[in-house]
């Protein structure tokens, strides 16, 4: 309910929390902390002292500021725990919120109201965002369970004075209103759509948390295409670098450099059909693309052949 593929990510978690206790058993270290997924891809973490600890997958109602809301656990035990060192929760002097309860029919019915009401709010929300002429892309809205709170997820390219909205907004829906900036990474993570591989974007699927540029060096991006078809193959949805690419290199860091030579990009070179320009290389294939200065014609040739033939100037 929190998304079309919180049941992947909820897949994995269960996986991995199998995994953990075949290695090694269960603990009862930090035994009340657990990790709960909420609307619009956010995961906090919280304390479970009402019992037995709940199952992964399974609904809660949670401590909210000022209310309660509704999510889903994702991890227990020692791998919340774990997850919570390893953000640097464990050093901040701050107090956690509780699951108050586990989620029964009343707060699943309370749920599906709130999810038809947020298509109608986000609609009343682009309208007031027109009429205050604000150069901003309303992404998503969150409408918290208690019906007391609404989130607007949105994306710019500079500041917005949006005080205005915002009291519009309140004085419309007789709520909180927050407003918060994402990035164009977390606006493509929310999309859960279709990258050009046909599969579901990795960011909206099974990614834990999303990268930053994967690419070490320019030179490694440009070695990873095929000359025309660059931006196809290295920008994604969010008009940054895929996240995917960070994994195309299997052999990155168990060998330094590669076993053939590899002519630079940009290089001119002296062929029988003329000159050209050496436009990119794609070490997977071996092949080398030629662009040719008096038509622009392109051509792909075999490593092999090019030694065997080009020679350079």
């Amino acid at each position: 309910m929190l998304g079309d593929y919180a049941k992947v990510r909820q897949r994995l978690s269960r996986l991995l929390h199998s995994e953990i206790e075949q290695i090694y058993g269960e603990s009862d270290e930090h035994s009340s902390l657990c990790e709960i997924e909420l609307k619009c891809c956010r995961r906090d973490f919280f304390d479970y002292t009402s019992g037995e600890m709940p199952e992964v997958g399974q609904s809660v109602i949670v401590e909210a500021d000022g209310g309660y809301d509704y999510g889903v656990v994702y991890s227990t035990g020692a791998i919340a725990a774990k997850k919570y060192m390893l953000k640097g929760l464990d050093r901040k002097e701050t107090k956690r919120l509780a699951v108050l309860r586990i989620a029964g029919e009343p707060d699943e019915a309370d749920y599906k109201v709130v999810m038809q009401r947020e298509p109608e709010i986000k609609e009343i929300c682009v309208s007031r965002i027109k009429k205050h002429n604000l150069e901003m892309k309303l992404v998503d809205i969150d409408l918290r369970l208690d019906q007391q709170k609404v989130t607007v997820f949105y994306t710019s390219g500079h500041r917005v004075d949006f005080r205005n909205l915002v009291r519009d907004l309140a004085s419309e829906f007789k709520a909180r209103i927050q407003m918060v900036q994402i990035t164009t990474r977390e606006e493509a993570r929310r999309a859960n759509s279709f990258g050009a591989c046909g599969c579901i974007l990795c960011c909206s699927s099974w990614m834990q948390k999303i990268h930053a540029n994967p690419f070490a060096e320019k030179q490694d991006a440009a070695e990873c295409v095929q000359g025309e078809h660059h931006s196809y193959n290295v920008i994604g949805q969010c008009n940054r670098p895929k996240c995917c690419l960070g994994y195309s290199k299997p052999l990155k860091g168990r060998k330094k450099g590669r076993p053939e030579k590899y002519p630079p990009l940009g290089s001119k070179v002296t062929t029988p059909e003329g000159n050209a320009i050496i436009e990119g290389i794609d070490p997977a294939r071996k092949e080398i693309l030629l662009r040719y200065s008096g038509d622009d014609a392109l051509k792909h040739m075999s490593l092999g052949e090019f030694n065997t033939m080009f020679v350079k100037k």
